[in-house]
């Protein structure tokens, strides 16, 4: 008898596919390259999860289940729900805007502003530029998608000289093999990752399969192979002195090379072929002159000790798969009730003239059916078992709504004049608010870990205009994700602000959660400040000219 296996990825035990044998790995057919010998056994699982959650996204939930031997899944409906899902949480999670914020920044324009709050608002302007150049929203939208459907995504960041600026890379979650030690919190970060993937042969060019590895891992710094440690002062701590670094490899092995038993953190160095940089620096043990991995594991949900995340369909996964089957009823149903089964009695079919045989009768529009005495003609009604199984599907696509936290309001399937006032509406979203602010909460730390990043790779590549210093704390701020009474809120902040309730600032990024199209809200106090005084604003016109 299979034991009971409980981990990250149990929710899907209920499949066959997924758990198909005594120690739960999964059926061969779910992918047969997570068979491969180099693979982690901890991460088996978790790479026949993704591959599980990614037939749903793209409708072939039905033909991966006929790969394993249910010839009838072969027919089945699927109308793109689980993709609506993923999208909807998606853009709530994004929200209409986000925007790279570091704290004090607002304050640099005050005439008695500080060093720290001018600095602030330099560092904001040069990340945001950045944040432009790199296509930052674009790559956030690949990149959380995979996290919100299977549940993790990662960032790779690296210097390129060429550009004069870091550089930023998305990678499937499936490449991902972080080195976790047995002893370590499944918080902290790792201090070796692998990123990998298995290249396939290509008999035309005559190459052979073969396994590539991008390697990170920090360790002591040294001055050559069997030296001494020595210390490093890094840009961003001149004061304290540091004696780790991160080291960078890049490298190929053929997979007749590798031998049965040897996982991807025990692959034979004198088997690989190292990769070499554009300016022909080998990439074995580079090192990168920092003393941190840039690289950036996001997950979808808040760490519980597994350090993976979990998808925004995992609760509902046997929700979806009873939809997909009513579905395939109701499209089973649909076409007996448009095409009825007609049963004639007392008509005479006409004789194909070469077989002898009567031949089928068919039922057009404008038919006539000549019918004896007596005859008669009975039609199958399959209209009542249509609507029942209407009603069955908007039944479970509701319930699997309520149990994702996405409201049936937020997918849009519910007419706006059917809500009885604001109030429910709002209290209707509560889930969703939840969802959200869970999601936003696993992330949070992340891109501030992110942003972290590209200001040190930035001072350690000396980059123009980036300062030596202290690294200054900056967070990525996700837009409202919900629809906002503008009006409402306009009315709260200029009240607010006449009273003296709260200041101008927090009025004017009250606006900016609204929606309002404020870029700076720094700028506008001064514009708004400068408008109810003109003679304030011609002395700035004329210092500015």
């Amino acid at each position: 008898m299979r034991a009971l296996l409980t981990d990250a990825w149990s929710w899907l035990n209920y499949k066959p596919v997924m758990a198909s044998t005594v120690d739960g790995r999964p059926h061969r057919a779910l992918a047969p390259e997570i068979q491969a010998s180099w693979l982690p056994e901890d991460s088996i699982r978790r790479l026949a999860a993704y591959k599980l959650l990614a037939t749903y996204d793209s409708n072939q939930a039905g033909e991966l289940a006929a790969l394993t031997g249910n010839e009838a899944a072969a027919e089945r409906r699927e109308f793109g729900d689980p993709s609506a899902f993923v999208d909807t949480a998606l853009a709530h999670l994004l929200g209409k805007s986000q925007q790279i914020i570091v704290p004090g920044a607002e304050h640099a324009g005050d005439e008695d502003a500080s060093p720290k709050a001018v600095a602030a608002a330099e560092v904001q302007q040069r990340l945001r530029d950045w944040a432009e150049l790199e296509l930052l929203p674009l790559r956030m939208q690949a990149a959380e998608r995979k996290a919100v459907l299977l549940g993790d995504a990662v960032y790779l960041l690296a210097w390129d000289p060429a550009k004069g600026r870091v550089s930023l890379r998305t990678y499937d979650p499936g490449f991902y093999f972080p080195v976790m030690d047995d002893d370590a919190d499944p918080g902290d970060y790792p201090t070796r990752v692998h990123l990998a993937w298995e290249i396939p042969e290509d008999p035309r060019k005559g190459v052979k399969a073969r396994v590539r590895r991008i390697t990170f891992e920090l360790g002591p710094i040294t001055t050559a192979p069997g030296d001494r440690e020595t210390t490093r002062r890094y840009p961003w701590a001149p004061d304290r002195p540091s004696h780790l670094t991160c080291y960078l490899s890049d490298a190929e092995w053929s997979i007749d090379d590798l031998r049965h038993g040897q996982r991807l953190d025990e692959l034979p160095l004198d088997k690989a072929k190292f990769r070499t940089r554009r300016d022909g620096q080998v990439l074995d043990r580079l090192d990168l002159l920092i003393d941190f991995i840039p690289v950036i594991h996001v997950s979808n949900t808040v760490d519980d000790g597994e350090h993976f995340g979990q998808s925004v369909l995992a609760k509902v996964m046997q929700a979806l798969d009873e939809l997909a089957e009513t579905d395939t009823d109701s499209a089973r149903a649909s076409a007996t009730t448009g095409a009825p089964i007609i049963g004639l009695a007392g008509a005479r079919a006409e004789l194909d003239r070469v077989t002898g045989r009567p031949k089928p009768l068919a039922v057009q529009p404008g038919t006539i059916f000549q019918l004896a005495d007596g005859g008669r003609m009975d039609v199958l009604d399959t209209s009542g078992q249509l609507a029942e199984l209407r009603a069955r599907v908007e039944e479970i696509r509701d319930r699997a709504a309520v149990n994702a936290r996405l409201p049936a309001v937020s997918l849009g399937t519910v007419d706006p004049t059917d809500v009885p006032s604001g109030y429910a509406l709002q209290i209707s979203l509560g889930p969703l608010d939840s969802l959200v602010d869970s999601m936003r909460l696993a992330r949070a730390h992340k891109y501030a870990l992110l942003l972290k990043m590209v200001q040190r790779l930035h001072q350690a590549g000396r980059a123009h205009g980036w300062p030596l210093g202290e690294t200054l704390p900056a967070r990525l701020v996700f837009g409202p994700h919900m629809p906002t009474d503008r009006q409402a809120i306009l009315d709260e902040v200029v009240k607010g602000v006449g009273a003296g309730v709260f200041s101008l600032e927090t009025g004017i990024r009250m606006l900016q959660d609204a929606g309002y199209p404020i870029g700076d809200a720094q700028q506008e106090v001064q514009r708004i400040q400068a408008g109810s005084n003109p003679t304030q604003l011609r002395d700035g016109d004329w210092r500015r000219e």
